[in-house]
Formats: C-alpha cells, sequence, structure tokens
C-alpha cells in the first residue's frame, strides 16, 4: 500500500468516526427529547380530577330564570333543586340551600368542601360541577339526572313497582353500595354521605343509582327533620355522635328494607317491623306485595340478611361497606347477568 494510499484510508476512517461520533450524538439528543415526553403523554390519557368552578350569582339567576318556582325539582331538607341551564347551554341542576341554613353556617369553608366533594368522579354519585355563594346565599351546581330519586319510584309512582322488579332493584342497591364504598374508601379524604336515603338516591333513564347531597351534613349537623328513621339512635348522642361511616351503612340498610318491603322508613317504624320478620323467616310477609315473589327467592333472603345486618347491630358490629358491596355485586352478577 502507498503513502498516497494510507493517508486516504486514515481519512476515511477519521471522517467515519466523526461520523459516528455526530450520530451517537444526535441520537442520544432525540432519546433525551423522548423521554420526559413519554410520562406526559401518559398523565393526558389518565381522567383529570375535576374540581368545581365558582359561578356569579348572577349567572345562576339568569339560569334559574330568578328562581323561578316552575324550574323547581325537587325540595329537600338542605334546600330546593332548580333546573337550569348553564352559560355553555347544557342543563343542570341548581341547589339553593335554606336561608336558615347558610346564616348558622355563615362562617363555614362552605367553597373549599364543595371543591373537595366535586372530586368524587364515579358511576354511582353524582358529579358536582360548580358552586356560588353570596351575602346569604350558598348554591350548588350538579349534574343533571332525570331528577327522579328513588324515593319516587318506590312510594309515589302509580307505575313504580313494575318498573322496579326484583332485579332492577338488586341492582339499585348493589350500585348504591358501590357509590358509598368509593366515598368511603376510594376518596382521600374519604368522604361520610350523612343522609343516607332513598330521596338522595337518584335513577337515570337506565335506572342507574346515583348517590346526591354526600358529605353536606355539616349544612344541619343536628337537624332532625327528614333524617329520623334513616340514621341510627348513635347520630343523636352527645359524646361520639353525629354521621359517620357506620351511619351511613344504617342508612343504607334502611333503604335495602324499603326495596325489600316497599314500604317508607315511617321514622324508624319501619326497622322494628322487619326485623322480628327477617328472624322469623316470614318473608311472605316482609315483602312487597305489589311484586310475585321469584322463584328464586333465595337473592331476596340474602338481601334481607344484609339488610338486617346494617340495621340490627350496634356502630361497632356493623359490616363494613365494603363487605356489604362485595355480597351485592356478587349477587348482582348472579342474578343480573
Amino acid at each position: 500500500m502507498t503513502q498516497t494510499d494510507d493517508i486516504a484510508y486514515d481519512s476515511i476512517l477519521v471522517l467515519l468516526s466523526i461520523s459516528l461520533f455526530i450520530l451517537g450524538i444526535v441520537l442520544i439528543i432525540i432519546i433525551c427529547r423522548k423521554k420526559p415526553q413519554k410520562p406526559d403523554q401518559k398523565q393526558l390519557e389518565l381522567p383529570a380530577k375535576f374540581c368545581a368552578s365558582p359561578y356569579q350569582l348572577t349567572d345562576i339567576d339568569a339560569a334559574t330564570d330568578g328562581f323561578n318556582p316552575r324550574r323547581i325539582v325537587g325540595k329537600g331538607r338542605l334546600g330546593t333543586v332548580y333546573a337550569a341551564i348553564s352559560p355553555s347551554g347544557e342543563l343542570v341542576a341548581v341547589k339553593r340551600i335554606h336561608p336558615r341554613l347558610v346564616l348558622s353556617n355563615a362562617g363555614f369553608g362552605f367553597a373549599s368542601i364543595i371543591k373537595t366533594l366535586s372530586l368524587a368522579q364515579h358511576p354511582n354519585v353524582v358529579p358536582i360541577i360548580g358552586y356560588s355563594q353570596a351575602p346569604g346565599e350558598r348554591i350548588i351546581v350538579m349534574e343533571f339526572v332525570g331528577m327522579v330519586n328513588l324515593d319516587f319510584y318506590l312510594h309515589e309512582n302509580s307505575d313504580g313497582a313494575s318498573l322496579l322488579d326484583w332485579n332492577r332493584r338488586l341492582r339499585v342497591a348493589a350500585g348504591v353500595a358501590r357509590g358509598i364504598e368509593y366515598l368511603h374508601q376510594g376518596m382521600a379524604p374519604n368522604i361520610v354521605h350523612g343522609a343516607l336515603k332513598a330521596s338522595n338516591i337518584l335513577l337515570d333513564v337506565k335506572i342507574v343509582a346515583k348517590l346526591c347531597d354526600y358529605g353536606l351534613s355539616f349544612l344541619a349537623p343536628k337537624e332532625m327533620t327528614g333524617l329520623v328513621g334513616h340514621v341510627d339512635d348513635e347520630y343523636w348522642a352527645e359524646k361520639g355522635g353525629g354521621a359517620c361511616k357506620e351511619s351511613d351503612v344504617y342508612g343504607f340498610g334502611v333503604v335495602l328494607l324499603e326495596l325489600l318491603t316497599g314500604r317508607r322508613s315511617e321514622q324508624g317504624l319501619l326497622v322494628r317491623w322487619a326485623l322480628p320478620l327477617i328472624k322469623a323467616k316470614r318473608f311472605s310477609e316482609l315483602l312487597d306485595p305489589r311484586l310475585v315473589i321469584p322463584s328464586d327467592i333465595k337473592p331476596v333472603l340474602r338481601l334481607a340478611k344484609v339488610a338486617s345486618a346494617c340495621v340490627g347491630n350496634y356502630r361497632k358490629d356493623r359490616p363494613s361497606i365494603s363487605q356489604v358491596a362485595s355480597i351485592l355485586n356478587n349477587l348482582e352478577i348472579e342474578v343480573c347477568h
């Protein structure tokens, strides 16, 4: 090999080395640029936690036509619910808290509590969209879910019994249990419903149960109206009383008894009437007479036993909602699928 060939060969090696070095740098730059993008992309794919938005009272007033009585779709112990059109054109539910409750909680952190509650996102929980506050006014804006509650279907609608057959009642029970379990275990901090009853369980067009008014017991912690018969006796105790997970389980047990019997709570009379019948297995007397007793009564009997465990024990002896939800989920799969 001549000297000229050696020089050419060395030149080629140098150029090749430089090219490989540059290519390596380019590859490193590309890799480094891609690495931070991957977690960003994954974060974008995850559902974002929604937080309630503040609304001006003037916007709420316009959305409800000045709180027009013709827009009222419900009344309860905490306030009046109006059907409204949001600024974006969506149909929403506006809950206007009773003025006397607003005055008694004037210094309470209403906005911060509603923002925390609005983080709850679950198929069996009504989403909170926004809120508004002004002197003498506290308002909660929620997703509109047809605004037909379980109490209406069970006790007021003449066609309610036919619409809610045993399978659908079981589905409602399982859905409510999942919603409570999510509030109790899936939220941080955990949320206690505080007023679990049939009127606070909305049913959409597919008869899917959705919990509303969760976490609002701070607005009326000791007001008995609308709660007697839906909470346990310990709720009214001066020490260790009030809303808690165990009182929610009791309220759920009462809801199960209403589903089973077709009767209202009647301020606690339902529990006192139903428990002896369940213990004596006198189910022909217990079950809703508007419905035909199913050929396979075992799932209904298990539902009755769950209800008895929820309402028949002291707080410390009650099952957790996770235990209850597990039983009802299995029953739903067994019966409805």
